[in-house]
This record gives C-alpha cells, sequence and structure tokens, in this order.
C-alpha cells in the first residue's frame, strides 16, 4: 500500500468517539483525529454537514462521510487523484455498518471489536490503487480501435 497517497482512515461516531483506523504515516493521531472531527460535526449541526476538509500547509486533504449517525475520514495527499474517492469511502461505511450495526447501536465500548475490518479496508483500498494504475494505463495507452487490446497485452507481458 502506498503511504505516499493514503495518510491513513479512521471511523468514529458522530460525537468524536474513536471506533477504528488504518493508520499509514505515524505521525496521525487517530484518536484526536476523530475528535477534532466530531467538534468540527457538531459546531456544524445548525449550519450544515461538512463533506470535505481541506487543511492548507500540511499537503494533505480529508474526505469526510456523514452516515449512520458515524463519520469516516480518509486522509490523503493533496496530489493524489481523487477517482470516484467519495463512492468508495460511502461503501467502506455501508460495510462497516451492515457488519457492526448491533455494536455500534447498542453503544458497545469495546472498539478491538472492530479491528478485524482493518483487512476489508486493507483489501478496498488495493483494489481501488489497482483500478486507479489500470484506468492511468488505459490512458495511456489510448485508443486504437482493434489493435488497443492487442498493446495492452503486449504492455502486460513485457512488465513481467
Amino acid at each position: 500500500m502506498d503511504s505516499k497517497r493514503l495518510k491513513g482512515i479512521i471511523i468514529c461516531k458522530e460525537s468524536g468517539e474513536y471506533l477504528l483506523d488504518l493508520i499509514l504515516d505515524t505521525k496521525i493521531n487517530p484518536v484526536l483525529l476523530s475528535s477534532f472531527v466530531g467538534a468540527l460535526g457538531l459546531f456544524g449541526e445548525n449550519l450544515g454537514r461538512i463533506k470535505e476538509i481541506n487543511i492548507k500547509g500540511l499537503d494533505v486533504e480529508m474526505i469526510v462521510v456523514y452516515k449512520y449517525n458515524l463519520i469516516f475520514v480518509a486522509i490523503l495527499d493533496k496530489e493524489f487523484a481523487k477517482h470516484n474517492i467519495r463512492e468508495e469511502a460511502e461503501k467502506s461505511l455501508d460495510m462497516f455498518y451492515s457488519l457492526y450495526r448491533r455494536e455500534i447501536d447498542e453503544n458497545c465500548n469495546e472498539v478491538s471489536q472492530f479491528t478485524s475490518f482493518k483487512n476489508i479496508l486493507f483489501t478496498q483500498i488495493e483494489e481501488y490503487f489497482n483500478k486507479i494504475k489500470d484506468s492511468q494505463k488505459d490512458l495511456e495507452i489510448g485508443d486504437f480501435g482493434f489493435f488497443t487490446d492487442a498493446i495492452k497485452k503486449l504492455r502486460t507481458n513485457s512488465t513481467n
């Protein structure tokens, strides 16, 4: 996984209560960040939902998804091409909620029970990066009609 592009992911309750993280950049404190995002959500409660947060000077961008009284935060490098990243974040939060709905609704405070979801996140992120890499290769090749597939196969075989 490329920690230069993805710095980390945090899932917390709207209150800011920490539930899970997949931190790739050790400079990020997940508990502090979940509290910060929860506080921003409470601050903006009367003004509307926060969709994205840009922090200037740190070269990161945060994609924030609010759903099911949960907050999903993806911390990304600003230069990273974000192709459908919001949809991927929503899918992750949907999966998390469907797997742990009972625990979340019952306010279970044992966060270690969510740890296995890190494997699901890791797999989803790898698939996302592979999709981006494939789409970038497609752009490099271009469309040569009938020969496009042959060129793709030739490039794939030459890199192996």
